[in-house]
């Protein structure tokens, strides 16, 4: 199973921002109880980093005076965790875990963010896939369907 298959639900997951915007534009949208990570992104377009309620907290946690007026660029992560449509589920899913992720950005052979995969999402749809593989794994032994 490959990430487009989970894209649909990826894309409403997805919300940018540029990359020069200001940091209370990110905590705006950060706000949203179902928006954890947002991503950054330069003039094209392309994915140059995101921004998730964790960094904006350690961020303001260090505010003094006009210090959270400070652009996006300076909290985000810039090293990103990042997949494409054409990638199979189960190898994001082992970086996921891996890296300790709970999203990753889904971008496009430019670089530029499509989705937003959520570990709920790709761990949903590898259960399901197995659930089915069993199925017809049980239904071969049982010769179901091939007489």
């Amino acid at each position: 199973m490959f990430v487009d298959h989970v894209l649909d639900v990826a894309r409403t997951r997805l919300v940018t921002i540029p990359e020069s915007a200001l940091l209370r534009e990110a905590a705006q949208l950060l706000n949203d109880r179902h928006i954890n990570l947002v991503v950054a992104c330069n003039a094209e377009g392309a994915m140059v980093g995101v921004v998730s309620k964790t960094d904006l907290v350690r961020r303001i946690g260090h505010c003094l005076g006009g210090a959270c007026t400070a652009a996006v660029a300076t909290v985000m992560t810039r090293d990103v965790v990042y997949c494409r449509p054409a990638e199979l589920l189960q190898n994001v899913w082992s970086l996921m875990k891996e890296r300790n992720v709970l999203h990753v950005p889904v971008v496009d052979l430019d670089d530029r963010p499509v989705g937003i995969l959520n570990a709920r999402d790709a761990l949903q749809a590898l259960m399901s896939e197995v659930e089915q593989e069993e199925s017809l794994l049980r239904d071969y032994v049982l010769g179901i369907g091939y007489r």
